[in-house]
Parts: structure tokens; C-alpha cells; sequence
């Protein structure tokens, strides 16, 4: 008998990542055996990285979980038993209809980017709670301050093509580390390089991306704003600016030079750390050279000025009229492109037709203390899913503490017993990849994928959708967009009336696997204006900003912790600490595989050879890391990648892989940006000192 030819199944990789890289699934005898990119996606160009390359790894990890189970021990310790899903659902059910009957704002659902699928991601979820009545969650936990600067100034997350970058001849690579969290966008760049463009990484640290440029500035952490508007200064001064650009496709130009006009590069060098000449001659370059693209990403927003910060560097390319060709411009995220029907998918209706209360929003960054503190009411049931927040978010004392109350109702549904895992009341495993439906949009490149199950789901685990669909049905909920297919949700993802989705339809994503969007080419979206705000203009103004209380012009917002706005805090804490993407995880994914363990090694913390030195540090000493909110512990990587003052640690590790139960979000602070709601980070004031083993 022959044996059974083996299937390639079309998929798409559903991490927190811009690349969104198209997948090829090779099952054989219903168990896949192979997994690689797509060769024909030009982004992806047949290469994935190391850690989805090894994704088999995670789908049939004997960690995972195969099984409903419900908490026999304390909370924290992670002791479970097995259950049925009967017993789970019905669990479930049962509490969150004594809660809602009460108020069922009390039910707060938590989740971001574990999978960035629109049908397991942001669908049936949505419709569930909304149609519950449940609190909704504010998703601020990585880009919103970005986001928002952004919007305030371009007006949507639309930027330059990433793959035209290629024929720039300048390219600031700005709050971003692209070898290690944009690898297919970095082989664009790498290809300018060869083409003769020049890159300057502006970054605190030398990461693997500043060894690879022309030029590293390290800006001290938070003061991206401070050199972003000292080069609008010279700009100006020098006459390098568009004033036919500026005049047609700009707001408020006039106010604007008014309030750079003191933002000299001699203000801003004690503010950053950079030498005044170093910036202006930065300044001169960026005015000069054509054409010049920005690619920023959301490291440089999560300090107290990010908003602002991401708003002052979206000015730049309208001053120099970089946005008349397709290799300038800036990017930050392509998402704004993607004619993505949320209200289709969410279907926010089902709440406001059955609640006539006004919802709250609970902000995701801010967990810990709003598990402690809110009210009106408190939070009474947790639903946890796609996230792992005892590990990522901030603060992580206060984290811990609330999730440990035992009157909180707690659901986690994932892959592996997670951090967060260990809180749950009732634990639900989570199906991987490759065992369900989605579709995907990209927010570092301008094509859709879609993803179909390559082989069974192992054990019982189930997609977020399907278990959503179980308690509506358990709850007595009889609203058809309750109980619609993953391919009903999936053919409803794009508005198929909008342009840009001719093409994007489910018949082609399901030949093909993927689609582009139906954008020009070359894509120059804001060559003649045509910027997607209220004005229609790049808003160096903002009126919206106004009308929220906000300063409507660009500004300088100083870090809540450093030397220079806290001298005091600095005197106990002198060192900042950032605290970057660890290149073998992906947030916390990955980071409790094997091989990925092995090639991490263990916590580590760099550190400037004079400031170990200062402390008696010498490279692979056991080193405490504290503050006022906590404390950690990593090993000494003593290095001049990082500049005097400043500390780094690779990250994200789960507490409790880590060696001693902590890990940096110990020290990190649940302080929040100017605009956009979103987490500081990199905001962060620490000391270190060496430990016995």
C-alpha cells in the first residue's frame, strides 16, 4: 500500500510581530512534520525566524495543555486536577450569572497579542462580553502612546511602504531593534544599505541592529521628544524645509517654529546625553539627503513623553517634504491600511441592545492596581486569554497581589501553565496555530493572510471562538452573531466595499493564502496631502489634542524617573533600566521551550564597565536589581554596548523559570505615558548590587 501523500497547508504566524509571515504546514498521517515560509509572499521570501522556524517545538511541546483542570491548591501554586469541559463551562457559567445579575461590569476580560488573528483575537470574544455586559478592557499594554501620537499628527497608523524603503538613501532606525523584532523588514534596509543609503540606529543601548549601522546615537532613555524637536530647529533655522509642502499639506507650521524656535541642539544635549553637534549635524543630514525614511518602533513610546515623542518625529518628514516619494516618509505600523470591519467582527451592538448602563473600560497596563482598588464595581471575575499579564505587566508586586485575591473569579485559557496560569480557578487549554481558523492583517507589511487548520486539535483543546460560543450557550444567549462559524467571522474580517480590499476576499486568501492590498504601486500615501486627519493635513496643530485638554503642539515631556527631572529618586536609583525584547522569546512566548531556554542562558543584566567597576561587579556576578517597587535578580554582562547610567535587560522572562521567582517587571512602574494610556517601561530608575550565588 503507498502511503499517504503528504498535505502543505497555507498558514499564517500569529505573533506579536510586523512581519506576519506566511507559512507553509507539511502534514503527513495527520501529524504535522514540518514547518517554512512561504516563497512566494515577497515579505516573507521563504525564511522565517529561529523561533517560529522551530514552532513544532511549541505545538507538540509536552508541556501543553490537553485538558480542562480546576484549581485544588492556593492560588499561585499551581496545583490543579483534571476536569471535564462539562464541569468547566458549566463552572463558568454559573459564576458569571450570579455576578451579572448583580452587575456584570464586575466580569472584566483580559487580553492582547498572543495571537494577532482576527477571529481568535478580537471576534467572538468581543461579541460574547459585550453581549455579557462586561467591563471592556482598555489594550494599552505596548502601543497605544505611539498610537495616539501618531493619529494626533498623520491621523491613522499609515506610513511609507516598508519594502520601498529599499531606495532610500538615508534611514533612521529609531526606538527599534530590527534583527531581532522586524528580521524580513530588516532585509530591506540591509538592501538599501547595499544600494549606498546610510543608517543611523538612534537607540540607548548598541543593539544587534546599531553594530549593523553607519551611525549609533544613545539617547538617554525618554528623550526621543527632546531630539526630535532640536532637529525641527535646525530645520528650520537652516532653511532645509519643503515650504511648498509645507504651505499645501501642513497645520499650524507658523505656531510650530514658534515653539521649537528655543529647542536648540544646545538645549537638547543635556537632556539626551548627545553632544549638541552630533544632533545638529544629525538635523542637517536628515534635511539634506534625499530620499529620507524614519522607521520607528514602540520602544521609544514607553517612557512618560512617548506620545509626544512618536508625535514630535511625525513632524519631521512634512517639514522636508519627504513624503512626495515612496522610499521616504516614516513608518511606525501599516495597520491603518487594513480595511478591517471591527464593527462587523465585534459587534459592539450586542451590548448597547441589551444594557442601557454605560460601560467602563478598565485599562490593561493598570491591572494590578484595579484588581486591588476598583470599584463601582470591583472586579469580581477575571477571563484570561492571549495574554500573560502576571509575567508582562508592570508592577508586578501589585500584579501578583490581585490576581492572589480569593473572591476573584479567574479564568485562563492557554497553550501552557503560564505565570498567570497558576492563578486561574479554572484552567482551559488553548488550541496552537496550527489547529485552527483565522485571517490576519499585517502591521509591518501591506498583506492579508489566512490561516487554516493544518491538523487536530491535541487532547481537548478548543479555539477561544469555540469556547466562547459553549457559555453564550450555556448562558441561555441566543443571538446569531453568537453562534457564527470561524469562516462566517473570517469572510466578514474586511469591508468588502472598501477599494483597498478588492482582492481580499475569502476565495483568493484560500487559493493563494495570501492577498496584497489593492494599494498603488509605488504607494506614496501622502505625496499630494491627503493625510488622514480631521484637516486633511499633517497637523503639527492638533485640534483634537486641544479638545481633550492636551498641548496641541509638539512638545518636550520630560521621563518621571531621571537624573534630570528626578534628581532626588536618582540619587537613591542612579541607574535607568530598559528592559528590550530577549531575541530567543517573543514576549513571553517561547520562553519556556527547551531550546530557546538553552540559547537565553539565563536572566541577564548588561551593564557599563565604569559603573560595575563603581559597584565592584565583574562580568557573570550574581546581581540584585531593586528599587522602591521590588527587586529582581540576573547575571553581569559588563559591556560598553550600553552608555554610562544606563542598564539592559533582555526580556521577557516567566517568573517562574527565572531563577527566583521575579523577574524586571519587579521594578518596572505602573506609571502611564502622556497620551494613549500606555505602560513606562522603559521609565524605569533601579540600583544594582552583586550577590552571593
Amino acid at each position: 500500500m503507498n502511503a499517504p501523500t503528504p498535505k502543505v497547508i497555507r498558514a499564517a504566524c500569529p505573533h506579536d510581530c510586523p512581519d506576519t509571515c506566511a507559512m507553509e504546514i507539511t502534514v503527513e498521517n495527520g501529524r504535522a512534520v514540518k514547518v517554512r515560509g512561504a516563497d512566494d509572499l515577497p515579505f516573507t521570501n521563504g525564511a522565517l525566524c529561529t523561533k517560529v522556524a522551530h514552532y513544532l517545538d511549541r505545538v507538540y511541546s509536552p508541556q501543553r495543555l490537553q485538558y480542562p483542570m480546576k484549581r485544588v491548591g492556593r492560588k499561585g501554586e499551581g496545583r490543579f486536577e483534571r476536569i471535564s469541559w462539562d464541569e468547566a463551562l458549566d463552572t463558568i457559567a454559573a459564576k458569571f450569572r450570579d455576578i451579572a445579575a448583580d452587575d456584570p461590569l464586575a466580569i472584566l476580560p483580559y487580553s492582547y497579542a498572543g495571537t494577532m488573528g482576527l477571529v481568535q483575537g478580537s471576534s467572538m470574544d468581543c461579541r460574547f462580553f459585550h453581549r455579557l455586559g462586561a467591563s471592556l478592557l482598555d489594550r494599552t499594554i505596548c502601543a497605544s502612546a505611539g498610537a495616539a501620537g501618531w493619529k494626533a499628527t498623520i491621523g491613522a497608523s499609515v506610513g511609507m511602504d516598508p519594502e520601498a524603503i529599499v531606495d532610500a538613501k538615508l534611514i533612521l532606525i529609531w526606538g527599534g531593534n530590527p534583527i531581532v523584532s522586524n528580521l524580513h523588514g530588516w532585509r530591506y534596509i540591509l538592501e538599501a544599505k547595499r544600494r549606498g543609503a546610510k543608517l543611523v540606529c538612534i537607540d540607548p543601548w548598541r543593539s544587534q541592529t546599531a553594530e549593523k549601522c553607519d551611525l549609533h546615537l544613545a539617547p538617554w532613555p525618554g528623550t526621543d521628544g527632546a531630539l526630535a524637536l532640536a532637529m525641527m530647529q535646525v530645520l528650520i533655522a537652516d532653511g532645509l524645509i519643503d515650504r511648498d509642502y509645507i504651505d499645501a499639506h501642513t497645520l499650524g507650521f507658523d505656531a510650530l517654529a514658534e515653539r521649537v524656535r528655543t529647542c536648540t541642539p544646545e538645549w537638547a544635549s543635556p537632556l539626551t546625553g548627545l553632544p549638541a553637534e552630533t544632533i545638529r549635524d544629525l538635523a542637517r543630514e536628515y534635511g539634506s539627503v534625499k530620499p529620507a525614511a524614519i522607521r520607528l518602533n514602540y520602544g521609544l513610546n514607553r517612557c512618560a513623553g512617548g506620545g509626544m515623542a512618536v508625535r514630535n518625529i511625525a513632524c519631521l518628514p512634512a517639514l522636508i517634504g519627504a513624503w512626495r516619494h515612496p522610499a521616504g516618509g516614516a513608518l511606525l505600523s501599516t495597520s491603518g491600511n487594513f480595511p478591517v470591519d471591527q464593527q462587523a467582527l465585534e459587534r459592539p451592538d450586542l451590548y448597547t441592545a441589551h444594557h442601557a448602563r454605560p460601560t467602563r473600560t478598565i485599562n490593561m497596563s493598570t491591572i494590578g492596581e484595579d484588581l486591588l482598588t476598583a470599584n463601582d464595581p470591583p472586579i469580581r471575575a477575571l477571563y484570561v486569554y492571549n495574554s500573560n499579564p502576571v509575567a508582562v505587566a508592570p508592577n508586578g508586586a501589585r500584579v501578583r497581589e490581585g490576581f492572589a485575591r480569593e473572591d476573584l473569579f479567574c479564568v485562563v485559557h492557554e497553550l501552557f501553565q503560564t505565570d498567570t496560569a497558576d492563578y486561574a480557578d479554572i484552567l482551559l487549554p488553548a488550541t496552537s496555530q496550527l489547529e485552527h481558523r483565522d485571517v490576519h492583517k499585517s502591521y509591518g507589511h501591506l498583506y492579508a493572510l489566512t490561516n487554516e487548520p493544518a491538523i487536530a486539535p491535541l487532547g481537548e483543546a478548543k479555539p477561544n471562538s469555540e469556547v466562547f460560543r459553549l457559555l453564550a450557550a450555556r448562558l441561555g444567549f441566543t443571538d446569531a452573531p453568537l453562534f457564527e462559524s470561524d469562516d462566517e467571522i473570517a469572510a466578514q474580517a474586511f469591508k468588502r466595499r472598501d477599494l483597498r480590499a478588492l482582492g481580499v476576499d475569502p476565495e483568493t486568501l484560500a487559493a493563494r493564502g495570501w492577498a496584497r492590498l489593492n494599494l498603488p504601486r509605488p504607494f506614496t500615501p501622502f505625496a499630494h496631502g491627503d493625510f488622514l486627519t480631521p484637516s486633511g493635513k499633517c497637523e503639527f496643530y492638533s485640534g483634537s489634542l486641544a479638545a481633550q485638554g492636551f498641548d496641541p503642539l509638539p512638545r518636550w515631556v520630560p521621563p518621571h524617573e531621571s537624573p534630570v527631572s528626578n534628581p532626588e529618586l536618582a540619587a537613591r536609583y542612579p541607574l535607568a533600566m530598559i528592559s528590550p525584547p530577549a531575541r530567543n522569546f517573543l514576549n513571553t512566548s517561547f520562553a519556556n521551550l527547551p531550546r530557546f531556554l538553552e540559547q537565553e542562558g539565563s536572566p541577564k543584566l548588561e551593564i557599563h564597565p565604569d559603573d560595575a567597576a563603581r559597584r565592584g561587579i565583574a562580568a557573570g556576578d550574581r546581581l540584585r536589581i531593586y528599587n522602591d517597587r521590588g527587586a529582581f535578580h540576573a547575571r553581569a554582562v559588563v559591556t560598553d554596548r550600553v552608555r554610562l547610567g544606563l542598564v539592559v535587560c533582555p526580556s521577557v522572562w516567566w517568573r517562574k523559570l527565572s531563577g527566583d521567582g521575579e523577574n524586571a517587571n519587579a521594578v518596572t512602574s505602573p506609571a502611564l505615558t502622556d497620551i494613549g494610556g500606555g505602560p513606562t517601561f522603559y521609565d524605569c530608575l533601579v540600583e544594582v548590587e552583586g550577590v552571593q550565588p
